[in-house]
């Protein structure tokens, strides 16, 4: 039986710092900021399509309404995107990648979800796996995880398709200066 990671993973480019997301940014800002990225052509996230912020938003929105049906108490209108368990592969997709590790405690089981994989395939992908579609608790996660396992153990290159992290959607704020946090 597969156990689940007790800390959730936060990646980010170094020069922008943890906790921002385009989300948050008015549309003609996401989209300044995303052409900036889309410039270096390092980086996984200058691939990112022209309607990728359409996409990404219109997907928030529905697994924040399918996780507010289970229960779920989002305090933001869009999350904040971590992984349950390390992943390094996404530290790759910035210029200097950074990597912060947060005890899943830390936080009110009601103000986050998951997506078996990351939220594009999780919620777009029409391949028949049981778990698209699907937004998880934590309770529920942890049976998917029983079941499946974690993918960045059985998916690691990315071979055996595109689910390679749990992607854990954080609905609160996050104070980066509490220290209780990092024990």
């Amino acid at each position: 039986m597969n156990s689940l990671p007790n800390y959730l993973y936060h990646y980010y480019e170094d020069e922008v710092g943890p906790f921002k997301t385009l989300s948050d940014l008015s549309e003609e800002q996401s989209e300044k900021e995303l052409e900036k990225i889309r410039r270096n052509e390092e980086t996984f996230a200058s691939k990112r399509s022209k309607d990728y912020m359409t996409i990404r938003r219109e997907l928030e929105q529905m697994v924040r309404t399918l996780f507010i049906e289970k229960g779920g108490k989002p305090l933001r209108e869009t999350p904040i995107s971590m992984t349950l368990g390390p992943c390094q592969w996404i530290k790759e997709w910035y210029k200097d990648g950074q990597e912060l590790k947060i005890p899943i405690e830390f936080f009110d089981h009601n103000t986050i979800s998951f997506t078996y994989g990351d939220i594009f395939p999780a919620m777009r992908y029409n391949d028949q796996k049981p778990y698209r579609k699907k937004v998880y608790t934590l309770e529920e996660i942890k049976e998917v995880v029983s079941i499946y396992g974690l993918p960045q153990e059985w998916n690691k290159n990315g071979e055996k398709g595109p689910d390679r992290y749990i992607e854990v959607q954080v609905w609160c704020d996050v104070d980066i200066n509490n220290s209780s946090i990092f024990k």
